[in-house]
């Protein structure tokens, strides 16, 4: 590989994806970028980085900006805890580097939310410092060029791979990391046949020569998830519903939520339970169910639409503004969709009279 580094870059410059936040060397857009990257798919962060760039345009107004805004900024993208921490950094770069970002590669990583391989690919791309990046991209790329049966999901093979490429990078070591990325986004991909035909390093590719690349890269077993039931409660008054903050610490902590309960209810026990909260129904009507999916975990979800006489004060809001204002995690989001086309059905119909 260290033979082929200037084939490789040559390769990248020629056929590197035109993305938002290559335009230039930011460390602001790139930082976004990656935190944005981390467990979501490249075309789907496009527009949400796009759209946050052009409302957080840069780290004065990220660590300015209030919270509910942030998250509505960052809804549909999950962990939220990623958008937390990058206004908790950008209030660090605030008041420890008078507002601009840090150059070397261990102030960027004691930063919040930002571990090796963001840090690594930051000070390599932007600044220069020879740093390799290690994601899953690059380490399938590496175990497949050496034909290598490390398993990548230990800890200790992440380090040894890391390592072993800093003994050989470039004085262009972004521009490298980049490439080795690339390569394993577009051409060496982990499902379907990879595009070996395409790839500037088939000719020296150990895995290609011994017919063992849907073998590699070694991982370990997927554990099954631990799978879980939610009552999902739809308080409705006219065009308005009930959300609230989830409590409790774990998945979701402190987010925007419908109102649910743990288990599957009967609509005798979800009587009981409105009965003990002192809420007394119009209506009780039995709801969509919705499974969402996890890293760790499966949620099995069934809904009841609970219409109300009159709005419970401070908690009741409109669909418009909980849309405008308020980011609610995808898991729920099925059932917001469901209220709204009900909603517009009855507008609808309104017109037609």
């Amino acid at each position: 590989m260290q033979r082929m580094i200037k084939e490789i870059t040559n390769w990248y410059k020629e056929n590197k994806r035109d993305l938002p936040w290559r335009k230039n060397k930011d460390p602001y857009h790139i930082w976004i970028s990656e935190i944005m990257l981390q467990q979501t798919r490249i075309e789907a962060v496009k527009e949400y980085y796009q759209k946050f760039i052009k409302e957080l345009p840069n780290i004065q107004s990220l660590a300015q900006v209030k919270e509910d805004k942030l998250l509505k900024l960052w809804e549909g993208l999950g962990y939220y805890s990623r958008a937390r921490n990058l206004k908790k950094a950008a209030q660090i770069i605030e008041e420890k580097y008078q507002g601009k970002f840090p150059k070397t590669y261990t102030e960027i990583k004691n930063l919040p939310g930002i571990g090796e391989y963001t840090a690594s690919a930051i000070s390599s791309i932007c600044f220069g410092e020879k740093q390799a990046t290690i994601d899953g991209n690059v380490l399938r790329v590496y175990t497949r060029f050496y034909n290598d049966n490390r398993n990548i999901d230990e800890r200790t093979t992440r380090k040894e791979i890391r390592k072993e490429l800093m003994n050989f990078l470039p004085n262009n070591p972004g521009e490298f990391n980049e490439s080795l990325m690339e390569i394993g986004e577009t051409i060496c991909i982990p499902k379907g046949t990879p595009l070996c035909k395409k790839c500037p390093l088939q000719k020296n590719c150990q895995a290609k020569r011994k017919n063992t690349i849907n073998k590699l890269p070694v991982r370990k077993e997927k554990q099954e998830k631990q799978e879980k039931k939610y009552t999902v409660l739809l308080f409705c008054y006219q065009d308005t519903i009930i959300i609230q903050k989830r409590k409790g610490k774990g998945l979701l902590e402190n987010l925007w939520e419908i109102p649910n309960v743990e288990g599957h209810l009967s609509p005798k026990k979800v009587k009981e339970l409105l009965k003990k909260e002192q809420i007394i129904p119009q209506k009780i009507e039995e709801g969509i169910s919705s499974t969402h999916i996890f890293t760790h975990q499966k949620w099995h979800m069934i809904s009841y639409k609970i219409n109300l006489t009159s709005p419970i004060k401070e908690k009741s809001l409109s669909l418009n503004i909980i849309k405008k204002d308020y980011a609610i995690p995808t898991a729920f989001q099925p059932f917001i969709k469901e209220i709204e086309k009900e909603l517009n059905q009855k507008t609808l119909e309104r017109k037609i009279v």
